[in-house]
């Protein structure tokens, strides 16, 4: 229906619906990440962003845009609100969802021009191009980001998993996106064939077209066709999940019980008479008490290590550099000696430490429950692990939510003479209770082991724990609040696979592709202009002039 045709109720009644629709698709695109697991509405969900915000004008997309982000966001993160409750909850998912809105915003901006011409196709291009760059602009601001919940998180059991190998998350969200633009246009030309001629499309639409086809189905085929490398050499490992008495922010308030947890269960796996693992891990937060200043918490992991007669990787909270604290992993070996530190490098905002703290008090007494803000680390961690009788290997920590970034976990990775290495994840889900916060993490512990070609010891105080191999699949998970201890035998590999060749390239390359729409898009934009002033100018004959309806 012509634009100057449509009534007011018309008009709302297609905004009403559209509106509807962005809602709709959040809430679906929720139900693909864990604990619901149903990969394929990730793709479905960007198939009805797209259709809802296709040929909006910026401002409708907009608001599309945070309907959408609200409906995904707020379930998806409802674990951040569990204990300190409904306003910083809400607070993260309004911010993030505002990311989705500009997204959409932008993304109208540029193909609007695209729409009224030939060159249609390349408007659905834009779609996961803009995907893209939301998550970096949401990974990386404010305060370093916050790289939660991104389209490629949700596929860990996909057939598209094994694409995070080549293009890392970011090619992953980009082939999540593009199968859901695939879906919104097949979905379109089928709904606008129904009792209508068949007409020939131009030829050089059809290429466009194809070319868009093959764009999203290449990476189908491609992830379908490999299979990620599992070779290399099995070392034992053993993981300890101490448990606390009892989750919630104030899980740590009985410290010294959390570490004797550790403690017991560690004592408890070696006396099953199992061969001693050449390495034990402990998890973020096992030692809240100092084990450098305080002698009972030294004298405790000493009596662990001596048990085990093996290096032991501990997760414990440092007091200093004054007035910080700092997160850390302290690599201890037996027979004694200073362990070596690792200190986290991106501690979360809000949480570890709290940014124009005076200010956020105006909002919320909760942020004084960071009694203490914690350090940021330099560098990356990496240990050199000994093997009797073999070739050491290199355990390279990432503490909690470090594993969501991209650049910190590659650079990590890759440390100059550390490439024989496995990873490991060590995380406190306690404040998080039984929600989907743990799955989450572990799903995305699951794609690093892809993308950098790596098995990952993925170890949480409360659990979920598990062993994962490099091609995402996963041994020994364990379930949330209860203690356990696992051996496994990861194996140790050299690899560097095509995603950390390329880095950040498939980010760089998608903003360069978005920015030559948004130029194609505005050549277009002043050549239709420069032809309807022509049009409706006065030396133009009475039948050529056109009457416009701005809405």
């Amino acid at each position: 229906m012509p634009l100057s045709t449509q009534t007011p109720s018309t008009l709302s009644l297609r905004a009403g619906t559209r509106l509807v629709v962005a809602t709709a698709s959040g809430l679906l695109t929720a139900q693909a990440f864990p604990q619901h697991d149903v990969w394929w509405l990730a793709p479905v969900g960007v198939g009805l962003l797209s259709a809802a915000a296709l040929g909006a004008r910026w401002r409708f997309a907009l608001l599309l845009g945070l309907a959408h982000g609200l409906g995904f966001f707020l379930p998806t993160l409802s674990w951040s609100g569990v204990y300190v409750g409904n306003l910083p909850w809400i607070a993260l998912c309004t911010l993030e969802a505002l990311y989705i809105a500009v997204m959409c915003a932008v993304t109208a901006a540029v193909q609007r021009p695209l729409l009224g011409s030939r060159l249609r196709p390349l408007a659905y291009a834009a779609v996961p191009l803009a995907w893209v760059l939301q998550e970096w602009a949401r990974g990386t601001t404010p305060f370093g980001g916050f790289p939660w919940a991104r389209l490629a998180f949700s596929q860990a059991d996909s057939p598209l998993a094994p694409l995070a190998r080549f293009a890392g998350a970011p090619g992953l969200t980009f082939a999540v996106a593009a199968l859901g633009v695939l879906f919104h246009v097949v979905g379109r030309e089928l709904t606008h064939r129904v009792g209508r001629p068949r007409r020939s499309l131009p030829a050089a639409y059809r290429s466009l077209g194809a070319a868009l086809v093959v764009l999203a189905l290449a990476p189908l085929g491609l992830a379908v066709a490999t299979t990620p490398p599992t070779d290399g050499r099995a070392v034992s490992v053993l993981f300890v999940q101490g448990n606390v008495p009892k989750p919630g922010l104030d899980f740590n308030a009985e410290r010294r019980k959390v570490l004797d947890n550790h403690v017991q269960g560690t004592l408890q796996a070696v006396s099953t008479g199992h061969p001693a693992p050449t390495l034990v891990v402990w998890p973020e937060n096992s030692s809240d008490i100092d084990p450098l200043l305080n002698d009972d918490a030294a004298a405790d992991i000493q009596l662990a290590l001596q048990t085990v007669k093996a290096p032991l990787l501990v997760g414990a909270v440092l007091q200093g550099p004054d007035p910080y604290i700092s997160n850390a992993s302290l690599f201890y070996r037996p027979g004694g000696g200073a362990p070596q530190p690792y200190v986290k490098q991106h501690p979360v905002p809000f949480a570890e430490y709290i940014p124009y703290r005076s200010f956020f008090r105006n909002f919320s007494d909760k942020v004084d429950l960071v009694t203490k803000d914690f350090t940021r680390g330099d560098r990356p961690g990496g240990f050199e692990v000994p093997v009797a009788g073999e070739r050491p290997y290199w355990i390279i920590p990432t503490i909690c939510f470090e594993v969501a970034y991209d650049g910190l976990m590659r650079d990590s990775t890759l440390q100059p003479g550390r490439d024989a290495s496995i990873l490991a994840v060590q995380t406190n889900n306690a404040t998080f209770g039984y929600t989907a916060e743990s799955e989450q993490q572990f799903a995305i512990s699951r794609l690093r082991a892809i993308e950098h070609g790596r098995s990952v010891v993925h170890v949480s105080t409360v659990g979920v724990s598990g062993f994962i191999n490099p091609d995402g699949t996963y041994v020994d998970k364990t379930s949330l609040f209860t203690a356990a201890a696992r051996y496994g035998s990861p194996v140790v590999r050299t690899e560097v696979t095509p995603s950390d060749r390329l880095g950040p390239l498939p980010e760089y390359a998608a903003g360069l592709a978005f920015v030559g729409l948004l130029a194609l898009g505005l050549w277009l934009r002043r050549r239709t202009a420069r032809v309807e002033r022509a049009a409706d100018g006065p030396s133009a004959p009475a039948h050529q002039r056109r009457d416009r309806v701005v809405v």
